[in-house]
């Protein structure tokens, strides 16, 4: 059982600078983007840094103009993949922003924007049932359109499963909603990741700075449980 409260997470993340600019999920939507734009976005930061997938981004952007299924799929495939070279595993990416392309356009009429008209748990759905997208990406494409969604990345899960939380995706994104309310949701995503790069990193974390030490297994196991 994780003893952790909602002031316990506040006073954490206390220690850490939120700059929503470097998150390009966050950014991308705070400009007004469609939904299909910015999940495109989200998709690029899959497995990359946000420094690489703002980059690839802003050279999508600069190429398209409008990110749409109909821009995405007038690129040759050669040109679509040299674009996303930077961010590796570009002919696999490539692969799935086609595919996520035709079926928006063929299936969706080339807009996504119904879903803001959906529930949350079926606008995830139907986010998941897309090429690419799995439960974090649909997840922070919900979070940044004001769902009530709990995102977890890799610093999240390590941070979680540090704590004591066991369980996969799901059962991490719960035990955060449990003890948050909605409005939190958004800042303590982006605070938790940042606590995870900056403080409980993955090599040596500084478990000197961090304010909710006693209450981890880690820590009171001498670094012990997995990373």
């Amino acid at each position: 059982m994780v003893s952790l409260t909602r002031d316990d997470v506040l006073k954490a993340i206390s220690l850490v600078k939120i700059d929503e600019g470097e998150f390009l999920g966050r950014w991308v939507f705070t400009r007004g983007v469609s939904i299909f734009e910015g999940l495109v976005a989200v998709m690029l930061t899959q497995n990359t840094s946000d420094k690489v997938a703002t980059r690839v981004y802003r050279d999508l952007k600069a190429r398209l103009g409008s990110i749409t299924p109909s821009s995405i799929l007038s690129l040759s495939r050669l040109e679509l993949e040299g674009l996303l070279r930077p961010i590796g595993s570009f002919r696999q990416r490539a692969d799935r922003l086609i595919k996520l392309a035709t079926v928006v356009n063929t299936k969706y009429g080339g807009s996504l924007e119904f879903i803001r008209n959906m529930d949350t748990d079926e606008a995830r759905r139907t986010l998941m049932s897309l090429p690419g997208v799995g439960p974090k990406t649909a997840d922070v494409v919900l979070l940044n359109i004001g769902r009530p969604t709990f995102p977890v990345d890799t610093h999240i899960m390590r941070i979680s499963h540090r704590l004591g939380v066991v369980g996969g995706y799901e059962d991490v994104s719960l035990f955060w909603r449990s003890i948050l309310s909605p409005g939190d949701y958004l800042r303590v995503h982006l605070g938790l990741i940042e606590f995870g790069r900056r403080i409980c990193r993955s090599r040596r974390p500084h478990c000197g700075e961090c304010p909710i030490r006693d209450k981890c297994m880690y820590y009171r196991s001498g670094g012990t449980i997995p990373r």
